[in-house]
Formats: structure tokens, sequence, C-alpha cells
């Protein structure tokens, strides 16, 4: 049994989409900085007989990180899905004119330094199973840059860049990497980005493994 691998654990699109991982036979590790909120998850999905295990680490913390994603495999099985969608502080959001180098460094460790970090934990293990899928999920500025929103903009056009280049090295070995773009807030009564119908297209992304890039819906003018 393998495991899907969720960074960023929360009651919305992170419990629907471990939900639909789990429902279709994978077990499952949440991984985010809260053992509390972890609980709370690994009881909901308890109730719906899904395997699934908390693990405590922060994104801007690669020792955290790697640990983690090493102990989820040990514990739970290798981790055939790696779902990458924590997210953003608040302070990444500031307008470009107020953004200085420094606003830039934790941006960067969370959208950059962080997916790298997690890919180099999960990726000896997919390749001994000969398969697996990476799982990019972004906001809007990741391709279409907002000015009042620089620290993002820039860090997630970055995660975007090393994704893409995922994509193209790791297809010969039946390693799937994608990028899901929500333009939109993610909420339960969305047509196209609630929780639900966002873990559907991922686990589709997933099955499917067709191109990189993948909209929620289209992006406003």
């Amino acid at each position: 049994m393998t495991t899907f691998a969720l960074i960023g654990a929360g009651p919305g699109l992170g419990l629907a989409a471990s939900r639909r991982f789990g429902v279709a036979g994978h077990r499952v590790a949440l991984i985010s900085r809260g053992a509390q909120h972890q609980d709370n998850l690994v009881a909901e999905l308890a109730r719906e007989n899904i395997h699934a295990r908390g693990f405590t680490a922060d994104v801007l913390d690669p020792v955290s990180l790697t640990a983690a994603l090493r102990q989820a495999a040990d514990t739970l099985g290798p981790v055939e899905i790696l779902q990458f969608s924590p997210v953003p502080r608040g302070d990444f959001m500031k307008p470009v004119l107020d953004t200085t180098a420094t606003d830039l460094d934790d941006p960067l460790a969370f959208s950059v330094k962080g997916p790298v970090t997690c890919v180099h934990a999960v990726l000896p293990g997919m390749r001994e199973l000969g398969r697996g899928t990476l799982l990019f999920v972004n906001g809007g500025s990741a391709v279409r840059p907002h000015p009042e929103r620089a620290g993002t903009s820039i860090a997630f056009a970055a995660e975007s860049a090393y994704a893409a280049m995922l994509h193209d090295a790791l297809a010969p070995e039946n390693i799937h990497v994608a990028q899901l773009i929500v333009p939109g807030a993610i909420r339960p009564d969305a047509e196209h980005s609630s929780p639900r119908t966002l873990s559907e297209r991922l686990y589709a992304i997933h099955t499917e493994r067709g191109g990189f890039r993948h909209y929620a819906e289209p992006m406003p003018a």
C-alpha cells in the first residue's frame, strides 16, 4: 500500500483531497505545523475507514520537513503522491513597492525551498516504486503577477518554473508532475473551486497523467 502525502493539511482542500485519495486506497500522511489540527483530521478520516496519520513539520524548516516525509514513508508506506498546497502567510502579500529583499526570504523559502526539500525526500521512494505523482497547487498569481501580492507572485512564479522543469525531467521515469492553478477563493459553494471539486480534479490529474498546467476555472480578464 502506498501513501498520499499532503503538505499543508487543513479542513478545506486538504481534507477533501485526503478523503479522495484515501477512498482510492492510499494511506494518508497529513503534514502541518499543528498536531491538534492533525488529530481532528485523522479522526474525521477514520470515520470513513481511511488510514491517516499526522506528522508535524514547518515548511520553512527543511530538516523537519524531510524528517516528517521520511517518517511517513517508514510508517505508512512509500509516498506515491505528494500534494504541496500549504497556505502562504498574509505577510507574504505586500505591495510590490513596499517589498524589500528581506521580505522575500520567507516566501521563497516557503514556495521554492519547501518544494525542493519535499521532492528530494520522496523521489527515492517513487523511483523504487517505478511511479509517482507530484501535485503543486497555486493561486492565480503564479501565472499572473499581482502588484499587491508581490511576495507570493514572485515565489509562486519560481515554484512554477521548478515544477515545470521537474515535469520534463521526471516524465521518462513515470513520475508525473502537474500544477493546478486556482484563480479564486476556495469555497464550499464555488462551482469550480469547492474543496470537493478540486479534490476530484487533483485525483483526475494523478490518474490521467496529462499535461503540466491545469486551471480550476478560467482566469478572469
